[in-house]
């Protein structure tokens, strides 16, 4: 099957990392594989440069933008930049495999746009806020006040839904999952 690139976005608690998990998991025949994005922050545990990130230093990164080595990138607080370097995607294409970018949808739309008819953009949507609010609050791992932002956060993600290739909407998992299956797939195929 030949690589792609595809783009998943959507807010917090939608499923998306469910249905990527499993498809990554169930279907080998895909060959997908996670970018390796660059972070300013230092390694936590036992993570690894080159494994779960490229870890860079502040003025690095800083360097790395103005060479125009990043798809996308952002600085999420002063210092702590996370971004995608062009050169990582090219290197998993060449390897065989087909890149899955798990990015908010600022960055999706970013990588999109650089790469146009090679990428695809799915953008996982909740059926409804209400939805969403009740799996939130039932994970029971965020206060009130981050239900709150997360939720307000999601609002405004799911403003760019359009802007994506395809919307899948998350109101039963198995159904999610077996028609993002099918829009991967026949994404891959068509891929030259």
């Amino acid at each position: 099957m030949p690589t792609g690139l595809l783009i998943v976005s959507a807010p917090s608690g939608s499923g998306k990392s469910t249905i990527v998990q499993w498809l990554m998991r169930e279907h080998p025949e895909l060959r997908l594989a996670f970018s390796i994005s660059a972070t300013s922050r230092p390694p936590r545990g036992t993570e690894q440069h080159g494994v779960e990130y490229f870890f860079l230093s502040p003025e690095e990164f800083r360097q790395k933008i103005q060479e125009d080595a990043f798809l996308e990138y952002e600085e999420v607080y002063e210092d702590r930049f996370y971004g995608t370097l062009k050169e990582q995607v090219e290197r998993q294409l060449a390897a065989g495999q087909s890149v899955v970018f798990d990015v908010d949808v600022k960055g999706g739309l970013r990588i999109k746009e650089f790469y146009g008819e090679r990428a695809m953009s799915l953008f996982i949507q909740p059926p409804s806020v209400e939805e969403l609010r009740r799996r939130l609050e039932g994970r029971g791992t965020d206060s009130p006040e981050q239900i709150e932002e997360r939720l307000a956060k999601a609002e405004y993600e799911m403003s760019f839904a359009p802007r994506f290739d395809h919307i899948v909407v998350n109101d039963n998992l198995d159904d999610a999952k077996a028609e993002t299956l099918r829009l991967v797939s026949n994404f891959l195929k068509q891929t030259p």
